[in-house]
């Protein structure tokens, strides 16, 4: 009991001594603002007028500007929180404009970069990026670049423009950032936690959580560092406006904890420094204690991985970050192959191979986790269409995982992009189903992929399919399935995961279903909820009896029209929305495998329900059937038990 007492003095103490706090409002701007001894450095083509900060303005004769307005004075970046609030207003005279605005904390108060306009928003240009930059942006983008999701989202970037570490599209809760409505923004810093949580909303709205996502600020932004804003157009003009603003920072302890204390009398310091040093030596203790119950935790998990080493045959081996630094080139951006969920791939080279490796992305919340699970999964996993894990290392702080190289990269790249015969398209589906049936049924314990999608199947030199990336995979013992938050690609997600948030071999089949599509038309899937999507097209043409008449372009007269047939027939009957009624792979395998083996059932017209196997309060199980139109208002649910 006598640690209530002092564990509720520590909380009390730890409001008092905070180090110090930064606050400013600009309820309204004016032109003394921008001025030397204003509050704001305006650099660019920012100006200040009828009350409002203009970073670019809407002038046609005037294209691809750069902006740039910071506070004049810096901020202790961390270790601190911060809340800031402001309005912008982001206006154009035409359908077409670009490129966007930003919050930033920059490394700097110097100028943007003078090649900065367009895409890269005032953040870098093409001679700085990729170079060491230490700043943090939250982009409003209002122009859909090659690597975009779209021409309205916002994002979290680090290191560059062209690879945020955050992303959502504004659509997705009905703003449009070019209405000219005034778009009020809350970016809240938790420094203990360390996450960043964008809230947005329309003015006259109430604010909705939009993104968050995990920044450690100290490996990211000087500790002094400046905030502000930059904005930036291309070839096509377009306002953007700063109405308000507010910043309030709280910084957190660091070294001089008793800094500030004390009065002109030493019986107030002793009554309050003696106290405090107590129970801060206390509460050191407990997270000591606390932490080395965390390391023996971490350290039993990295046991279990060297156990699995030493025991396995052909066991992933150990690399050292020293090792790997030296292959990639120190992880040199022309090394880099892509960027995935949980982190950066590059090429490596070792005195007699080639490698892949996958270098965990720093800010990923669950990175360690993921870690962890795809070196216990593949580790145990061997079948000639998985990619195949070569080593890891868990060095320096760093989590690394290394596999075998794939000269031909992954089949995405391909996809109505570059020319792949019909044989060659076919062998990939018949390794990639012939994997998922290891997966599910052939291996010590069912594992559930989670994310069966193009980006995720690697080609060798000879075009064979190879599964990898098994960050988000689960291996299940008795239990068919797995519980946990959504995870996987919109696209791809079978439609019972949006409601139960359930894994399953079903679901896989379904993703499995979409990739078939894909790949026998030549075209990317655009999601099923997309007007005239892949999925709406190909169901369109079955139920006219037309269905070959979908394949690729390319494919026309050279390729096997019967086997095209059986394979749309495949990924229709993988992509039905009654998980019960999908086919295993062990059935779709076999109908790769032989021409004669009898084609699943597939009906004529689309089915319109979903079917959710869910326990109901008996120990039967239940199920919600979702039919209606195409529009959310008319979809109803009705629970049945079977």
């Amino acid at each position: 009991m006598v640690l209530i007492p002092l564990l509720v003095l520590l909380i009390h103490l730890a409001s008092c001594i905070l180090v110090g706090s930064q606050n400013f409002t600009f309820s309204t701007f004016d032109s003394s603002s921008c001025e030397n001894r204003g509050n704001l450095i305006c650099l660019g083509s920012v100006s200040c007028a009828n009350g409002s900060l203009t970073i670019t303005p809407d002038e046609v004769q005037e294209t691809s500007l750069v902006g740039r307005v910071l506070f004049r004075y810096p901020i202790l970046a961390w270790p601190s929180s911060f809340s800031t609030t402001f309005t912008i207003r982001i206006t154009s005279g035409s359908k077409l404009s670009g490129d966007g605005m930003a919050f930033i904390i920059a490394q700097d108060d110097k100028p943007p970069p003078p090649d900065s306009y367009g895409s890269y928003i005032g953040l870098m240009d093409p001679s700085t990026e990729g170079g060491f930059f230490r700043q943090l942006a939250v982009e409003f983008d209002t122009y859909k670049n090659p690597r975009d999701i779209d021409k309205n989202h916002i994002a979290i970037d680090t290191i560059d423009v062209e690879h945020p570490v955050a992303v959502r599209s504004l659509t997705d809760v009905g703003i449009d950032l070019k209405s000219g409505k005034n778009i009020r923004i809350q970016i809240d810093y938790d420094g203990l936690k360390k996450i960043l949580q964008v809230h947005v909303a329309y003015a006259d709205e109430p604010m909705v959580s939009f993104l968050k996502q995990m920044i450690a600020m100290e490996d990211t932004v000087p500790q002094q560092a400046y905030v502000g804003f930059t904005g930036s157009t291309g070839p096509i003009s377009e306002t953007h406006q700063i109405l308000d603003w507010n910043f309030t920072l709280y910084a957190l302890p660091e070294d001089s904890l008793s800094q500030g204390i004390g009065g002109s009398k030493p019986t107030i310091v002793l009554h309050i420094l003696i106290p405090t040093l107590v129970v801060l030596a206390f509460a050191a203790m407990l997270i000591l204690a606390a932490a080395r119950r965390r390391r023996n935790a971490r350290c039993e998990g990295w046991r279990d991985i060297e156990k699995l080493a030493k025991n396995a045959a052909n066991a992933p081996k150990f690399f050292t970050y020293r090792q790997l630094a030296k292959a990639t080139r120190g992880f040199n951006k022309e090394n880099l192959l892509g960027i995935g969920g949980f982190g950066s791939v590059y090429k490596g080279i070792l005195p007699n191979s080639t490698i892949a490796v996958k270098k965990i992305n720093a800010t990923s919340s669950q990175g360690e986790k993921e870690y962890l699970a795809e070196i216990c999964t593949i580790g145990r996993l061997r079948h000639k269409n998985l990619v195949q894990l070569l080593g890891w290392c868990h060095d320096r702080k760093q989590l690394l995982l290394v596999y075998e190289y794939m000269p031909n990269g992954s089949l995405d790249r391909y996809i109505g992009k570059e020319f792949l015969n019909w044989q060659t398209r076919f062998k990939i589906l018949s390794g990639l189903a012939s994997v998922l049936l290891y997966l599910h049924e052939e291996c010590d314990n069912l594992v559930v992929h989670r994310d069966v999608k193009p980006n995720n199947v690697m080609l060798d030199s000879n075009y064979n399919a190879h599964l990898g990336d098994f960050g988000l995979a689960r291996l299940l013992g008795d239990d068919a399935f797995v519980t946990t938050m959504v995870a996987g690609t919109i696209g791809y997600l079978a439609p019972e995961v949006s409601y139960t948030g359930r894994a399953t071999p079903e679901s896989d089949v379904y993703s499995f279903g979409m990739v078939v599509l894909e790949v026998v038309c030549g075209r990317r899937s655009g999601g099923v909820m997309e007007e005239f999507s892949l999925v709406d097209t190909v169901w369109s043409l079955h139920e006219k009896g037309a269905l070959v008449s979908c394949v690729d372009h390319a494919l026309r007269g050279r390729c096997d029209e019967e086997q095209v047939r059986r394979s749309l027939v495949v990924g229709l009957a993988c992509l039905n929305p009654n998980q019960m009624e999908r086919p295993k792979m062990r059935k779709v395998v076999q109908v790769f495998l032989n021409g004669d083996e009898p084609l699943m059932e597939v009906p004529l017209a689309r089915p319109t329900e979903v079917c959710l196997s869910l326990p109901s309060s008996s120990a039967e199980l239940g199920c919600f059937r979702v039919s209606g139109g195409g529009s959310p208002d008319e979809i109803t649910i009705q629970y049945d038990t079977k």
